[in-house]
């Protein structure tokens, strides 16, 4: 071994990153394990790398002994003294041993060591390197697919892009290049895993603070961000300075900044939402483009009753439901949208069965977990199927009917116009009801 040996550690240890005294070392173990193993591991050797020659040097240490045992740990002492004339007995004398000699599967072994410490060593820096950067924007080539999903090549090392956090109905080809964020960074056998999303809402978040400089400067904040990936999706913003409009900081000059992040998402349909502390003022931001009549609000089971004029509750439910899915996931609440005549439909039988209820001397949630939402239901069941009800008995059977008979009579007593008008309200709402509660939050 010569020089060549240093110029190749030195080259080695530029282009890979990996420390020079850690290879180095690697190289010196794995000389130490291929003398061992071609002589055996009783004898006691020192390997040290020589900066001056470039070389490897490899010594074997004996014992200096009077009569020998073990002719690969101990030495005579008339051997000793023609090495060292000042060896004395049980003294510790070296021997150099040519690295030449260890052979050729010696030699291989060795060669296999010094590759996979300088593999492990190169997995450990970009493990370092990438664990780091979790919620950091990467972009690679896709390279294959396997059961797990895409693995994409980033360079120095590999991503894994899972199938379910990929954008649904999106598709790609070996060679396309592809972006997402980095979720984790796991240490395994083969390597350091690095997973990365584009479906997650963090994804969003992160191609706003790159292409939104107000964003990333601190000035505008994404308060929340809900996601059906490849569909729609709803941010919301709040500007930390009086002059920034978040909105329109977001969106740029003619939507620039928003087309980028649109384009890189395939289109994703995105609304932008004007955060505020009152819910309500949120809600009906969060609903748009819908216009709000009015919105009744319950803090202790985190709901929202939602009031939309006849022609705004399709907007306000969105194909599919996807305008208050969304609008529900932003807020953490729980919404129901009525038009003006279902709500006030239902909020008039709440009434007329709050009036039943304390007729009845029950509660009316008794009548409601029984199923029972309007009058006329109840009056269409026998008196078996009423006395199902939880207070209900056969005492006070008799008070509920007289009572659900009167203000049944009370109810229908109405001009011929308000008639008609319900009939028509009912026509009409009968149809939005059915879409309002297949498509709700």
């Amino acid at each position: 071994m010569n020089l060549e040996l240093k110029k190749a550690i030195d080259q080695i240890s530029k282009d890979k990153g990996i420390d020079r005294e850690m290879l180095i070392d690697t190289l010196e173990e794995a000389i130490r394990a291929s003398v061992t193993k071609k002589y055996g591991d009783k004898m006691d050797i020192e390997v040290t790398f020589n900066e001056e020659t470039g070389e490897i040097e490899v010594y074997q240490f004996k014992i200096v002994v009077e009569e020998v045992e073990d002719t690969d740990t101990e030495i005579l002492m008339v051997e000793a003294v023609k090495h060292d004339p000042n060896v004395e007995l049980d003294d510790a004398i070296g021997f150099r041993l040519q690295v030449e000699d260890l052979g050729r599967i010696a030699a291989q072994s060795a060669k296999q060591v010094i590759i996979q410490r300088m593999r492990d060593a190169e997995q450990e820096i970009i493990y370092e390197e990438y664990k780091n950067r979790k919620g950091e924007i990467v972009s690679g080539i896709i390279q294959r697919r396997d059961r797990s999903g895409w693995i994409i090549n980033l360079g120095r090392t590999e991503a894994l892009l899972p199938k379910d956090k990929q954008i649904p109905r999106e598709r790609f080809r070996q060679g396309d290049r592809v972006e997402g964020l980095i979720i984790d960074v796991r240490k395994e056998g083969r390597g350091p895993q690095i997973i990365i999303t584009r479906s997650d809402p963090e994804y969003m978040t992160a191609l706003f603070r790159r292409e939104v400089p107000e964003v990333a400067d601190g000035t505008v904040n994404i308060m929340g961000v809900a996601r059906d990936p490849g569909l729609r999706a709803k941010v919301t913003v709040l500007s930390q300075d009086s002059n920034v409009d978040p909105v329109g900081a977001c969106v740029g000059i003619r939507g620039s900044r928003i087309h980028s992040i649109v384009q890189e998402l395939r289109g994703e349909r995105i609304d932008i939402v004007l955060w505020s502390p009152d819910i309500a003022t949120y809600a009906a931001n969060a609903l748009s483009p819908a216009r709000i009549s009015k919105i009744a609000i319950d803090d202790e089971e985190k709901s929202l009753e939602v009031v939309v004029p006849e022609d705004q509750l399709t907007p306000a439910i969105g194909k599919k439901g996807q305008n208050v899915k969304l609008a529900a996931k932003l807020l953490g609440w729980k919404i129901d949208i009525f038009t003006n005549s279902r709500f006030n439909k239902v909020h008039k039988n709440r009434h007329l069965l709050e009036q039943l209820a304390s007729a009845a001397q029950v509660s009316v949630a008794d009548f409601t977990e029984a199923g029972f939402d309007s009058l006329e239901a109840m009056a269409a069941c026998t008196n078996e199927q009423l006395l199902d009800i939880q207070g209900i008995s056969e005492e006070n059977i008799g008070a509920l009917r007289g009572a659900l008979n009167l203000l049944i009579s009370q109810n229908r007593e109405e001009t011929p116009e308000e008639s008609e008008e319900s009939e028509i309200k009912g026509a009409v709402e009968g149809e939005d009801a059915d879409y309002a509660d297949g498509d709700e939050a």
